[in-house]
């Protein structure tokens, strides 16, 4: 075997190798002295077959097992020999490949990059804090009297009011023509839940009782029915009733309708849930600005196969956007450009995180991929079992699972790290720099 390096560049390395045409040979014969041991044929006894019999009819197939374990064996030798940590699976150049002639083929490795020390020591990060008020508490808790509280048709007749709750009749048209699934009997809308398309609701304010309108709005650029996706439409609508939602007394018994013992005990769970969501709001945004230095800190390198297949899953996205009918950046070499970028980024940061976890045994416990089993399963009621016969039945689809968990892990060890000070904001505040972290992923995205 004669192992040869072609080319030396950045993070991948060429390798020509050149196996003696003997050698494989000799793995044939070898193949076929064992077969002739226990061989049988037509006109044969078990163990009296020709060797030569033997060749014509599988030498062939004999040889290809050779080729491949013997490329095999020398790919891992390459890499082996050279010390090499490569980032993706070696592909391999078949240059001669002949039975007889020594086989020739070339073996080229995308490296990972050396990163060196990590620190994280000199990373300072700001982290919203809110605190959450009894107003808030109060506002949450009457929203569930609400909620949980009858209709009753509103007495006098009067027109309808933001926060009333209409059922109405309608139909959608699009240039004078119905559309499919655009019509609906006896529907319940309560104006300003925003559960229909936008501006629809905002028209019914006003109405009255038997009273025939026509709505005209303009489905969004980037709704889920492609035919209708960004198209003018008028809908037909008549009021049918006009009730409004009379609240639960809040009380004890609001509370154990709700699954409570107590009006106190609700109220705490309340409070409880409102910090959970500020603080998970937080942690998001604190988290994007951690991954933010670290690109800026840590520059380097990557391994081009990983970036082209990080590329072309963002990319089919867009493909997958353009079939819907949505309307993507008419250049699509300057969104391509843009999109690489992107990769390359994704692909730094998931290096950068890997290495970090490998060097500070941060591991997914199996009861942490159980509990991911469990959420999923959870988000489809009903379908509970077939969910955890999935994921039993499935290891790549659990392993997908393992990646944000040791994310999440990761990126906790870091911050535990880094120079973290909290900062007290108002629950707007928060929201607000939520939103506008949402709008700078859209756009990187």
């Amino acid at each position: 075997m004669q192992i040869t390096e072609i080319a030396n560049e950045a993070l991948k390395r060429s390798y020509r190798v050149v196996l003696p045409a003997a050698d494989i040979a000799g793995q044939v014969d070898g193949r076929l002295q064992e077969m002739a041991k226990t061989a049988s044929m037509p006109g044969f006894r078990p163990g009296k077959v020709p060797v030569s019999l033997l060749r014509r009819q599988y030498g062939q197939a004999l040889f290809g097992e050779a080729v491949e374990k013997s490329v095999n064996e020398s790919v891992g030798k390459t890499i082996t020999d050279n010390q090499l940590k490569p980032a993706l699976q070696p592909r391999i150049e078949v240059k001669k490949i002949e039975e007889g002639q020594d086989l020739e083929f070339e073996v080229i490795v995308e490296l990972m990059p050396e990163l060196g020390e990590i620190g994280f020591g000199d990373i300072e990060l700001e982290r919203l804090k809110v605190n959450v008020e009894d107003k808030q508490v109060d506002e949450a808790v009457e929203r569930m009297a609400q909620g949980s509280g009858e209709l009753k048709p509103v007495e006098p007749a009067r027109a309808a009011l933001k926060g009333d709750t209409l059922n109405i009749d309608f139909t959608g048209y699009i240039d004078d023509v119905p559309f499919e699934n655009g019509a609906a009997q006896a529907y319940d809308i309560e104006l300003g839940s925003n559960s229909l398309i936008p501006g629809f609701e905002d028209q019914l304010i006003g109405a009255e009782i038997g009273q025939d309108r026509e709505v005209k709005v303009t489905f969004p650029a980037e709704y889920g029915a492609a035919q209708l996706a960004g198209k003018d439409a008028v809908f037909k609508v008549k009021v049918n009733q006009i009730s409004v939602r009379h609240p639960k007394p809040i009380d004890d018994e609001l509370a154990k309708g709700t699954g409570f013992d107590t009006l106190e005990a609700m109220r705490k769970a309340v409070r409880e849930r409102i910090e959970q969501d500020y603080n998970q709001l937080s942690r998001a945004l604190v988290k994007r600005k951690l991954l933010d230095k670290l690109a800026d800190k840590h520059k380097f390198d990557v391994p081009a196969g990983l970036v082209e297949a990080e590329f072309g899953s963002i990319w089919q996205q867009v493909e997958d956007a353009k079939k819907a009918g949505q309307k993507v950046e008419e250049d699509e070499e300057k969104l391509k450009g843009e999109y690489r970028d992107i990769a390359n980024r994704r692909v730094r940061l998931g290096l950068l995180l890997a290495e970090v976890g490998r060097k500070n045994n941060i591991e997914v416990t199996p009861q942490e991929i159980n509990q991911a089993v469990i959420r999923e399963a959870q988000r489809y009621p009903g379908q509970e079992k077939q969910v955890f016969e999935f994921y039993g039945k499935n290891a790549e689809m659990r392993e997908r699972l393992r990646a944000p968990i040791f994310e999440d892990k990761t990126i906790d060890f870091v911050l535990e790290l880094a120079k973290v000070s909290d900062k007290a904001v108002s629950p707007d505040d928060l929201l607000k720099a939520a939103r506008e972290g949402d709008e700078a992923d859209k756009q990187a995205a």
